[in-house]
């Protein structure tokens, strides 16, 4: 029930959803031959494994580790901190509500650090801020220990103040959210992913039963495709937000899609992981 278009993914971002899943729970170490394995049945070849492999060790993510003689990679600890502050925006469904008030990030950077301005910026991005000005940018209020434990870990919060706010005037809110994020952007890409995987849910629905390799397969790709969306669009009250606001679906759709198909695609990693074990 693979759907055209999620083969395409980098190997780089599936491999991390793979051990994402799968590595932390046995140390955070995956031997070459399994992640060879389970990436061949996500559509990719040996040798983009390895090369994106290769790619991950020189980003500082995985580390290279033989075990019992076996060649493999391990999960640094910057990756396993990133990882685990993942878990906690990519399978929650946080939504604020109106009364909960917003947060600010109020910066300055002296010009002759212009390249940390960038990279500040590039960090309230990815936290899912939208941007009210050039230097304040607003969220919804629950990702303040999020934000303020990214901040502090990249060594920017020197830069930073943090504000509790509410927004009292002088434009409706909702119009205010419509500028301070690119909500046509958000829709168009929850779109692209209703697109792909509600076809696969309504599938899935209706099967008589479930082949694990398929389910594997189906079940990392969707992940690698819908991680980065809860952090693009972080939780905003829907009163803030279109009528019949798309992200609602493709929520919808990912979790129906994750309680279907966790289970026998980590009964499928598992095979794997014995097999090549007794290879």
């Amino acid at each position: 029930m693979s759907v055209e278009g999620g083969r395409a993914q980098k190997p780089r971002a599936l491999i991390v959803t793979v051990y994402g899943l799968y590595a932390r729970e046995v140390g955070g170490w995956m031997s070459v031959a399994s992640i060879i394995r389970l990436l061949e049945q996500c559509g990719v070849d040996e040798p983009a494994v390895r090369s994106a492999i290769f790619r991950l060790k020189r980003r500082g993510l995985l580390e290279a580790q033989r075990r019992d003689g076996v060649a493999g990679y391990a999960l640094s600890d910057g990756a396993r901190r990133i990882l685990h502050e993942g878990d906690q925006r990519i399978f929650a469904r946080r939504r604020a509500t109106p009364d909960d008030g917003w947060i600010l990030a109020v910066f300055s950077v002296p010009e002759s650090r212009r390249d940390q301005r960038h990279v500040l910026r590039s960090r309230l991005a990815w936290l899912g801020f939208g941007t009210v000005s050039a230097g304040v940018w607003i969220a919804p209020a629950h990702l303040y220990d999020e934000a303020r434990q990214a901040l502090e870990r990249d060594g920017l919060d020197v830069y930073v103040e943090l504000f509790r706010a509410t927004h009292l005037a002088f434009a409706d809110t909702a119009s205010r959210v419509s500028q301070w994020w690119d909500l046509a952007g958000l829709s168009a890409r929850n779109e692209d992913f209703l697109r792909r995987y509600e076809p696969m849910a309504d599938a899935y629905r209706t099967s008589a039963g479930l082949d694990d390799a398929q389910a594997f397969a189906d079940y990392v790709i969707a992940l690698t495709d819908w991680r980065r969306l809860p952090y693009l669009e972080p939780g905003l009250p829907l009163d803030t937000l279109p009528a019949g606001w798309n992200g609602v679906r493709a929520a919808d759709t990912f979790f129906e899609l994750h309680d279907r198909l966790a289970a026998p695609a980590h009964r499928f990693a598992d095979s794997i992981r014995a097999d090549v074990r007794v290879g």
